[in-house]
């Protein structure tokens, strides 16, 4: 996720064009380099036959080497293109020539592709559409269930869609709003009893992991919340609570993406042992590249 909001920062501030790509069917384009054998599939027996297995010449859906298959397929295609993988991440293809540049980054089936030349991202996109079934999207509007708004100074990458479905799931889309996802004041240790629906308290926590994608305010609290999954009390499922009160009246915040200087700047931070109960140091960082928060992190 660093990577992508770095790519939209580099579009927006060089006036970039975007594309969103989508490939039909991604794990069928990938080339099998070892023998696989598989059963005959329902419906499609050899009655004379009934016995014998098929040899696999490409990848399929359900086989544990489709992905990485799929992923060497269109990696090895954009390398004869003379793309170069990234050192830092290598979902993202970077071409360097002639003083044109192209980024392309890869989430499995979703891709984003931007550069500073329209006429190369046009013949890429003509060619790979000739490769590969490919669907092109436009510019990015929806990506790994992110949205991404247009406004005036940019770009802002929200869930609300899916904070109202773990809303929902935790029956508290009609609760009060609070001001903050966790109060300041210290606890003692906790003594409440076992909370009698432990599943329901990792579920939601689960999904308010992913959700800190866009809701870096969430972070501490989430990282609270998770250091219970094990055993959660009643205590600790009020304090959820609290978390998902707090998202109610916040659900349409999320993270704006703007042009900037693009200078990199770091704030780092620690509460040294600040925890009442194993007196353990939690420690947290975000980076900003211009004005858009890029990556962030809170640990114990």
């Amino acid at each position: 996720m660093p990577t992508v909001r770095i790519l939209l920062v580099l579009a927006l501030h060089h006036n970039w064009p975007l594309h969103q790509l989508d490939v039909s069917n991604a794990f069928l384009h990938g080339s099998l380099t070892e023998s696989v054998h598989m059963k005959q599939p329902p419906g499609f027996l050899d009655d004379n036959f009934p016995t014998h297995v098929c040899k696999l010449k490409k990848a399929i859906y359900g086989l544990k080497q489709a992905p990485r298959k799929w992923f060497e397929t269109l990696t090895g295609f954009l390398h004869e293109l003379d793309f170069t993988t990234s050192q830092s991440d290598t979902s993202l293809l970077i071409y360097r020539k002639n003083g044109i540049f192209m980024y392309f980054l890869i989430y499995v089936d979703d891709i984003i592709l931007t550069g500073n030349n329209s006429h190369s991202l046009n013949s890429l996109l003509t060619r790979l559409h000739q490769r590969f079934r490919m669907k092109n999207l436009g510019t990015v509007t929806q990506f790994l269930g992110i949205a991404a708004k247009q406004t005036k100074t940019g770009l802002i990458l929200h869930q609300s869609t899916y904070a109202e479905q773990i809303l929902q799931r935790a029956g508290m889309l009609n609760c009060k709003p609070v001001s903050t996802p966790t109060t300041t004041k210290s606890t003692t240790a906790e003594s409440s009893k076992d909370f009698d629906n432990p599943k329901l308290y990792r579920q939601i926590v689960g999904a308010l992991q992913y959700l800190t994608l866009t809701r870096p305010d969430l972070t501490y609290a989430v990282n609270r919340a998770y250091q219970y999954m094990h055993q959660p009390s009643v205590d600790n499922f009020e304090k959820l609570k609290r978390i998902l009160r707090y998202l109610r009246g916040s659900i349409h915040y999320g993270i704006p993406i703007s042009p900037g200087n693009l200078q990199l700047s770091t704030y780092t931070d620690s509460d040294w042992a600040g925890d009442v109960q194993d007196r353990k140091s939690t420690t947290g960082y975000c980076n900003f590249l211009g004005s858009t928060l890029i990556s962030w992190c809170a640990k114990k």
